[in-house]
């Protein structure tokens, strides 16, 4: 057997690869969903929870595009977050992340999702909200689910996609996630899951008197609902969260529309901490890395 002199640079290379350890895997700050009792209490409101940011299209940074695999990771190195993803069906019926109805925005490419089958799709790559072009490829949401499956929730807006095929899959093959939180336009389509999908929760708007009033009426669960109450905690509409909260639901704010477009970057974190001292429960953002270092705690914890 050959023997290495470890003054010699083969046996130098040699120790320094045995003694310098694989850069270890940026810890993750989970949230293991295993059931829908699990993810009830997660969405449960409780006055002593610190409010929680919401990754809008998956979050998004500099070098990390949105409906990404890679930026949901980025975003758990750095805090606690759920992501609100948006599916699309290829021309082949593969369901994968897109915001847009086309891919001109967020890839190298052009024209409809619709247009191409999934195998065509991944000749592109996705670019970053500055346009600069990454290493990343447009994921499936199968490949995301089953990424996310012991580490997040996942919030679906839906992209078009027909809702019989979401219950059709919440009853196949994502029966076994328990992650899942839907996205309803009405309460149409909030009744349409709720009589078919015994293992879902949903995101309503309930931003006023009268939507409150419909869905109290509509006999579906509080347990399983979370309140999406628009752009900010509206002073005016206080009752009404009152109301949602003495139902144990959760009111979230989407800053998207607001905070998020406010510029210089030093003023837009001020615009954060301004809708932070609202308390909301939940704040859905494009840039959730970007609470990571502020108070999430509420006033007076």
């Amino acid at each position: 057997m050959m023997k290495i002199n470890p003054l010699r640079p083969a046996g130098l290379i040699a120790l320094l690869a045995f003694a310098v350890p694989a850069a270890a895997a940026p810890r993750l700050h989970t949230v293991n969903i295993r059931s829908m009792a699990d993810l009830q209490e997660y969405f449960h409101y409780s006055p002593d929870k610190d409010i929680i940011i919401s990754g809008h299209r998956g979050g998004m940074m500099a070098g990390y595009p949105e409906n990404c695999v890679a930026s949901c990771e980025k975003t758990l190195s750095l805090m606690p977050s759920f992501f609100e993803i948006d599916p699309r069906l290829t021309k082949d019926g593969v369901l994968v992340l897109m915001h847009d109805a086309t891919i001109n925005r967020t890839t190298t490419g052009k024209g409809k999702v619709a247009d191409y089958t999934y195998a065509e799709l991944q000749e592109f790559y996705l670019k970053d909200r500055q346009k600069n072009v990454t290493s990343y490829k447009i994921p499936t949401l199968d490949e995301v689910l089953e990424w996310g499956a012991d580490k997040t929730v996942f919030n679906f807006d839906n992209k078009g996609v027909p809702w019989q095929v979401y219950s059709d899959n919440l009853k196949g093959k994502w029966a076994k996630y328990h992650n899942i939180i839907l996205s309803v336009r009405s309460l149409e389509e909030c009744l349409f899951y709720y009589r078919r999908n015994d293992n879902v929760m949903f995101c309503c708007e309930i931003g006023d008197r009268a939507q409150y009033e419909a869905y109290r009426d509509s006999g579906i669960p509080w347990n399983r609902i979370m309140a999406y109450v628009r752009y900010t905690m509206d002073p005016e509409q206080q009752a009404v969260h009152d109301l949602l909260h003495g139902h144990g639901v959760m009111c979230m704010i989407a800053v998207g529309p607001t905070a998020d477009k406010v510029k210089p970057d030093e003023a837009r974190i001020e615009a954060y901490k301004k809708e932070l001292s609202r308390t909301p429960d939940i704040i859905e953002t494009d840039y959730p890395a970007d609470f990571a270092g502020l108070s999430r705690k509420r006033s007076g914890k």
